[in-house]
């Protein structure tokens, strides 16, 4: 490969993770660790959900392949486990195996947002997602809540981010919920 093909790769990879990973103003940019999938954020406050694989002596747990916790910005950033409420009716993973290795994967309060857990060409795997109708390796999901209640919170619109796994582009869509 030439010299100037690679350097045009690097530049490319290297935009598309600046636009995927920034923030709308006066958001954090959350760690990635290791085994990170997506994260969350919401218009209420800073403190970000996470959504990592769950390994167990080396294999991914096969009815629980996704851990989701808090970072709690508005604690000093401390990493925090979803309570009984969150865990039952917003922010909770359910997980269906649909074959070896894969998993359809949703939020408990939104089922019509599928995801589905496999493994990419890079053999490691992510989440997923339909973004502007074709499949996207997910890396955020953005919230826009204006109002509403604490069981029932006004969501003007989702705004999901993601990387086209055969371009590397950053693909972004806003829906309206």
């Amino acid at each position: 490969m030439k010299l100037r093909n690679i350097l045009t790769l690097i530049i490319i990879v290297f935009t598309s993770f600046t636009d995927v990973f920034s923030q709308p103003a006066g958001f954090p940019n959350p760690p990635i660790p290791p085994n990170h999938l997506f994260y969350l954020q919401r218009t209420p406050n800073k403190n970000t959900i996470m959504c990592e694989l769950n390994y167990e002596n080396g294999k991914l747990v096969d009815d629980a392949p996704v851990h989701v916790y808090w970072l709690r910005y508005t604690e000093q950033g401390e990493k925090a486990e979803l309570n009984y409420i969150q865990r039952k009716f917003a922010y909770g993973m359910k997980c269906n195996k649909i074959a070896d290795g894969r998993y359809q994967i949703y939020f408990v309060s939104y089922k019509k947002f599928k995801m589905e857990l496999k493994p990419g060409a890079d053999r490691k795997y992510h989440a997923f997602a339909a973004i502007n109708n074709k499949e996207s390796i997910l890396t955020k999901i953005y919230l826009h809540i204006n109002g509403g209640t604490f069981w029932s919170p006004n969501v003007e619109y989702v705004e999901v981010t993601g990387v086209d796994p055969v371009s590397g582009q950053v693909v972004k869509e806003r829906k309206k919920i």
